[in-house]
């Protein structure tokens, strides 16, 4: 896949179809390997994102081996049928229909953690606001999660897992949390639907539902 310089301007076009295209991904993997250049730009975008008072407080673990993947994934089946217990009738039936993780087929799992201490003791622009260091790791991966799809590649985050286990599975130290785990590859394609809103489980709220003006309006719950 051709990719600008990074000193050639990207059109607002092809931004907002990166932006477009971007899906959470379950079953398009192909499980290819990324080429090595090509992780390397995706990862240098995450590294790029904004952080608290420049504290940069991810880590990222490249998890490749095949065992260790396999372990998550049994992991995350369990949770998922525990899940599924709690549900019901329609409901039920339409979760059964989802697959929710790409772990074993997408290839390659990259953890991502926070650590709170990066940076410490001072951490400019946290003193109000604790959960800073977190929101700069999600934009951290909201980067690695476009940067990846210009590239062709899916990603899918996978959120049925405790932390507790993942953090022994992969030696992450008791003060760092485990914030998610994605599965990264070369998929066949790139669904035009997501998979919640294709299966009837939920749909997106229209943008003029979400807009308000001066005050936060209250209106009927959705």
């Amino acid at each position: 896949m051709t990719t600008a310089r990074s000193t050639d301007p990207m059109p607002a076009a092809d931004l907002y179809d990166v932006l477009a295209r971007r899906r959470d991904v379950r079953s398009e993997f192909t499980g290819g390997e990324i080429p090595a250049d090509v992780l390397h730009r995706v990862l240098t975008a995450a590294h790029s994102a904004p952080s608290v008072g420049l504290s940069q407080p991810w880590d990222f673990v490249l998890v490749r081996d095949e065992s260790t993947r396999r372990a998550f994934r049994e992991h995350v089946l369990a949770e998922r049928s525990v899940f599924a217990a709690e549900l019901s009738g329609e409901r039920a039936d339409t979760f059964s229909k989802i697959k929710v993780e790409g772990i074993v087929e997408s290839g390659l799992g990259i953890a991502v953690t926070y650590d709170p201490d990066r940076g410490s003791p001072a951490v400019l622009g946290r003193h109000a606001i604790a959960d800073a260091g977190l929101y700069s790791v999600c934009l951290a991966i909201q980067n690695l999660w476009l940067a990846a799809t210009a590239e062709g590649l899916g990603v899918g985050w996978v959120s049925f897992y405790r932390e507790d286990f993942l953090r022994r599975l992969l030696d992450i130290p008791s003060g760092v949390r485990p914030v998610a785990w994605l599965c990264v590859g070369p998929v066949d394609a790139l669904a035009e639907t997501p998979d919640l809103e294709r299966h009837g489980w939920r749909r997106r709220a229209p943008l003029e539902d979400v807009v308000h003006h001066d005050k936060y309006r209250r209106g009927e719950p959705r």
